[in-house]
């Protein structure tokens, strides 16, 4: 998380205000996830297509210009057909928070997390990666082992969970850097706490964000790579060599470039352009209009391109939730849906989710349909190392999809269906 820590937000646990979840239930009335064929055009390609599905996995694309076949059909022929959105940082949505069983003040662990995943939905995206975020190390535990918990009673939801993003604690301690990560937990590297978190995760944490110029932190990514986790960097002010020794290491992706930094660094060299330049590492961002200036956007998409830039949306629990201040006053989000310490320019976590990021990316990069889709389906599956079966309409490949309409050709989208593993998890 760049802005905002979601676990330091106090919300009651059912649906917020303005946020319905109703027929956002993850598990969908019988009947109505049991779709045989989606008709659209392919994002991937622009051509008209009926794909078929048999269970969990795509059977068959075929060309189909003169209509869809008959049967069980989602889809038009205004409708984009994609792989489905993958969020790799999702810290919570619309009053819920993955990190609430972290907070000092709850009184019992919730579980109440399904709520994220249907607004996610919602938004187009069927997979996501629950990001647990700085803390002590017993709140650390106990947040993984309530998401655990959870994904281990509802397979929906562990088929939309391809992974667990753990943020922290092993960040930079730096003002700037540390963002709204909690100072007096930050901390040094720590295999045998990395192996509790692990454990309380129920093995599933496969991405973890640490800052490379802390103690120990080369050969802490050697074992993490070892273990099969990967390593993004972020949250650090590290010197350009210090980032060239953790690729060297084995860490391959950068969390939310340009986010998470000091306010002012030196023109060159920095940590900012020595990750944007390493064509070792694969830069996630920010595209919500807020974290980020469109130039931005637009540079480290002309520079890495759509195979090396991946869209998150950082999300936060107040994401989604009206206009107004929350926690006594002290965060406010403005009608532009921007989260900020109330009175102040600073961000305090981000309030949008992929769809909104898919639809500026278009806009601030002029980037095609197929590569902004790439950038938030495609490049996040091949991270975390799972390319060979999601990612792509394609036969084989999981039926994890996404179907939008895009009017005037740069959105915002209109999300028509989303479904993981062959199920619908969200029908307009």
């Amino acid at each position: 998380m760049q802005g905002g820590m979601g676990s330091g937000v106090e919300f009651l646990r059912g649906a917020p205000a303005g946020v319905g979840v109703g027929s956002l239930a993850f598990a969908p009335a019988e009947g109505d996830h049991c779709m045989t064929s989606i008709y659209g055009r392919l994002a991937e390609t622009g051509e008209t297509v009926t794909v078929t599905l048999d269970g969990a996995r795509i059977a068959a694309v075929e060309g189909r210009e003169d209509g869809p076949l008959a049967g069980s059909v989602l889809g038009g022929p205004d409708v984009w057909v994609a792989p489905g959105f993958l969020d790799l940082q999702v810290n919570g949505y619309g009053g819920h928070d993955f990190n609430h069983g972290a907070r000092a003040d709850a009184g019992e662990v919730s579980t109440e997390l399904e709520p994220i995943y249907a607004l996610a939905a919602r938004a187009g995206t069927p997979l996501l990666c629950p990001t647990v975020t700085t803390n002590s190390r017993a709140r650390m535990v106990a947040a993984l082992r309530a998401l655990a918990q959870v994904l281990d009673a509802n397979p929906d939801l562990d088929a939309a969970t391809p992974a667990i993003h753990v943020e922290g604690p092993y960040l930079s301690s730096e003002d700037g850097p540390r963002g709204a990560h909690l100072k007096e937990e930050i901390r040094d590297p720590d295999w045998d706490e990395f192996q509790a978190l692990q454990e309380a995760a129920g093995g599933r944490v496969r991405l973890l964000t640490l800052a490379p110029e802390r103690p120990g932190a080369l050969e802490f990514i050697e074992r993490l790579v070892g273990a099969g986790v990967v390593v993004a960097l972020g949250h650090t002010g590290a010197e350009p060599e210090t980032i060239r020794d953790a690729v060297q290491a084995g860490a391959r992706v950068s969390t939310h470039l340009g986010n998470g930094a000091h306010a002012q660094i030196r023109r060159h060299p920095n940590y900012i352009w020595e990750q944007l330049a390493h064509d070792g590492l694969t830069t996630t961002a920010i595209a919500d209009g807020h974290h980020l200036p469109a130039a931005v956007v637009k540079v480290i998409a002309r520079v890495k391109g759509a195979a090396r830039m991946a869209l998150v949306s950082d999300a936060v629990s107040l994401g989604g939730l009206p206009p107004g201040r929350y926690e006594g006053g002290r965060l406010e989000i403005l009608p532009t849906g921007k989260i900020v310490l109330a009175d102040t320019p600073y961000l305090f976590g981000a309030g949008h989710l992929l769809d909104s990021c898919v639809a500026n990316t278009l806009r601030f990069t002029g980037c095609t349909l197929a590569e902004a889709v790439r950038m938030a389906s495609t490049t996040p599956a091949e991270i975390l190392g799972l390319g060979v079966h999601k990612g792509s309409v394609a036969p084989g490949f999981d039926a994890d999809l996404t179907l939008f309409r895009l009017p005037g050709g740069e959105g915002p989208l209109e999300i028509v269906a989303t479904l993981t593993a062959g199920k619908v998890a969200y029908r307009a």
